[in-house]
């Protein structure tokens, strides 16, 4: 069984103590995922919820050409779960694992009796469902309004956040399905990033030189994102 430290590295399950915590740890699993693992598909029952620790889930718009676009992302400051807190138990998108890591997950099941029985914890992930809600108009506005060159920048930064590291498994290709643009604009911005120092890319894996530097790159949709978790879920 999981030790009550996982807890303390997902802001949701940092609410849970006591006899939540130990009811909730008595049927989670602490568990790898890998890149692209599927965590639910288009219109079919969802199973199992995640919340990751050190992973982060993508969540994405497939169009009848074969085309996708992400439409959001769900890291440490979340849970898999947006269409059962908001009463479905599918999605018309699907979910996977965008960033290899860690994860802590439980049946679908339980997790709804959590919702139903624990007041306290149904209002914090009323809250997480408001702050990402205004995540996704921000994100909007962003793509509209931003070149991809900040864009990139930002995708960086929140998810450097989310993972706690500086080395990220990404390609060009799946980055730009990240933004929404085509590939040759990421490969553009990617490099205009690593020749002012801010990152260094190669072999399918983006590490992150300059903190400050791509800070400053990025629009100011970044620390507006970041403002929406931090303030919600404190």
């Amino acid at each position: 069984m999981p030790t009550p430290e996982l807890l303390e590295k997902n802001s949701l399950l940092r609410a849970l103590d006591g006899p939540r915590a130990s009811w909730f740890l008595s049927v989670a699993e602490d568990v790898d995922l890998e890149s692209r693992q599927k965590i639910y598909d288009p219109d079919e029952p969802i199973k199992t919820v995640y919340f990751p620790t050190t992973s982060v889930l993508s969540i994405v718009a497939r169009m009848e050409d074969g085309g996708a676009i992400e439409v959001g992302t769900v890291g440490k400051e979340g849970v898999s779960a947006l269409p059962l807190i908001l009463g479905s138990t599918t999605s018309a998108n699907e979910s996977y694992c965008q960033v290899p890591g860690k994860a802590v997950a439980i049946p679908a099941d339980f997790f709804m009796e959590l919702c139903g029985g624990d007041k306290e914890f149904r209002r914090l992930l009323d809250r997480y469902l408001q702050a990402y809600i205004n995540f996704l108009g921000q994100l909007a506005a962003c793509n509209r309004l931003h070149s991809v060159y900040e864009r990139c920048a930002r995708w960086l930064l929140l998810t450097h956040d989310r993972v706690d590291a500086n080395d990220l498994p990404l390609t060009h290709e799946f980055l730009a399905m990240m933004l929404g643009t085509r590939r040759s604009g990421v490969t553009i911005a990617a490099a205009t990033l690593q020749k002012a120092g801010f990152i260094q890319y190669g072999h399918g894996n983006i590490t992150i030189l300059d903190r400050p530097g791509l800070e400053e790159a990025s629009c100011e949709c970044y620390v507006v994102a970041k403002n929406q978790f931090d303030g919600l879920l404190r």
